[in-house]
């Protein structure tokens, strides 16, 4: 019986996790018995290994600085999972939550009884709340964010009005396979036919599926530094500077405040989507405006500063790729610092290419924990992490974060970094410590 918040969410989270069927059809039929609401979403798809929660957040920006009201669609949540369904930034209220865990109750337990596969798993029940909300609320677009891969993603279900991939690399090998064509072949799952599709920079054989399929989906592609380009302006203090060239419009010296080179890759990349949407809806674009939306976009947990002094940072790199992306930010913007990362990680992740990419570091000290993992997921343990170490690198052990956190601050001068990272789930964790201080 689902009466209040408490039971609505254990409801969500008691529902399986995954069921490796390549097939929508239950979606589909779980959406038809709720009446379709994914008909009445206008909305962008955006997919990709990483970059799409920023990519997101730069949209619902740009979008509501037109004075259009925006729903957002995002996973996993950093303070609480109402974040997961928002409106112009404001999470679903827990009321609202409470009655459409209600609604859709009977008809998970109808699907229970009649398919042979069993009824809807936790995401495909998050993914119809999504769309039973958005589609009764007075949005004018959403932004949704894929969940895993694309074309079996429960969000794969609508015709947005411009797609999205953000970039494509190794993570998730188990589910989507184990080489970048692969990979790829999943994240273009979205692409539909005639929908405009903007891509990141793309390794060169993900780069050829995505032209492949959209070829054959004759949709309009467009890439970013070849259709679209950026140049990196020198920084001025927190933020990132860039020109922005294409999709008809020129734009000089745009700033975002979110650390990093491939942070102009993802407010690039929404701004492309959003010029596409506008030209596609004959809609007016205000320079003054996009300038604005993208200086004041922000994204909890991407090199978010959580103390000033000493400067304490979380950055939610959690995979091969994101820690690459971490490695070149650290090298460019705090190689005169030194910087103490607290590591922790999920045990399904590439943490022995994560740990030694951050090893390779000079001005880098690791210390190696482990925090609670989500819904009994495992994390890996501090003595597996520390094996993984290049040789001859020693790095400090501790069994949990809490203790990390103590022993480095103490350790640490004015002048130095403090930098925890790994997994989401472990900055939100560190993010809620240090916010309810």
């Amino acid at each position: 019986m689902i009466t209040d918040y408490t039971t609505a969410l254990a409801f969500i989270h008691g529902r399986t996790k995954f069921k490796k069927l390549p097939t929508l059809d239950r979606m589909r039929r779980f959406l038809h018995e709720l009446g379709d609401p994914q008909l009445k979403v206008n909305g962008i798809h955006v997919a990709g290994t990483n970059g799409k929660g920023s990519t997101v957040a730069n949209l619902r920006e740009l979008f509501m600085a037109d004075g259009l009201t925006v729903g957002t669609f995002t996973s996993p949540f950093i303070t609480r999972f109402n974040e997961r369904i928002s409106v112009d930034g404001q999470p679903i209220s827990d009321a609202d939550l409470v009655e459409l865990v209600q609604m859709i109750q009977p008809v998970v337990a109808k699907l229970d009884a009649e398919l042979p596969t069993g009824g809807p798993t936790e995401f495909e029940i998050i993914t119809a709340m999504m769309f039973c909300y958005f589609a009764t609320q007075p949005i004018d677009i959403a932004i949704v964010e894929v969940g895993l891969g694309g074309l079996y993603d429960s969000t794969n279900v609508f015709t947005p009005k411009v797609s999205v991939i953000t970039t494509i690399g190794y993570d998730h090998m188990q589910i989507l396979g184990h080489t970048l064509t692969a990979i790829a072949t999943q994240k273009a799952g979205i692409i539909k036919a005639g929908v405009p599709i903007m891509v990141g920079r793309l390794p060169a054989e993900a780069q050829a599926v995505m032209v492949d399929t959209a070829a054959k989906q004759a949709a309009p592609l467009q890439t970013l530094g070849q259709d679209f380009t950026t140049r990196l302006l020198p920084p001025q203090g927190w933020e990132e500077r860039f020109d922005f060239n294409g999709i008809d419009q020129h734009f000089k010296a745009l700033t975002t405040p979110l650390l990093g080179d491939y942070q102009v890759d993802n407010a690039a990349l929404a701004l492309a989507a959003y010029l596409t949407y506008h030209q596609q809806q004959s809609l007016p674009v205000q320079a003054r405006d996009i300038r604005q939306a993208l200086s004041q976009t922000i994204w909890p947990g991407r090199f978010e500063r959580l103390n000033e002094s000493p400067l304490i940072l979380i950055d939610g790199a959690h995979n091969e790729p994101a820690v690459q992306e971490l490695a070149t930010t650290l090298k460019s913007r705090f190689k005169q610092q030194t910087v103490y990362v607290i590591f922790a990680v999920l045990a399904d992740k590439q943490h022995t290419k994560m740990i030694q990419t951050l090893a390779q570091l000079a001005n880098v000290q690791l210390i190696l924990t482990q925090f609670a993992g989500p819904n009994a997921r495992q994390v890996t343990a501090p003595a597996t992490l520390e094996a993984e170490l290049p040789s001859g690198y020693t790095a400090p052990i501790f069994a949990d974060w809490q203790s990390a956190l103590v022993h480095v601050t103490s350790e640490m001068s004015s002048d130095d970094v403090l930098l925890m990272t790994g997994s989401l789930y472990f900055i939100s964790a560190v993010r809620a410590y240090f916010k309810a201080e």
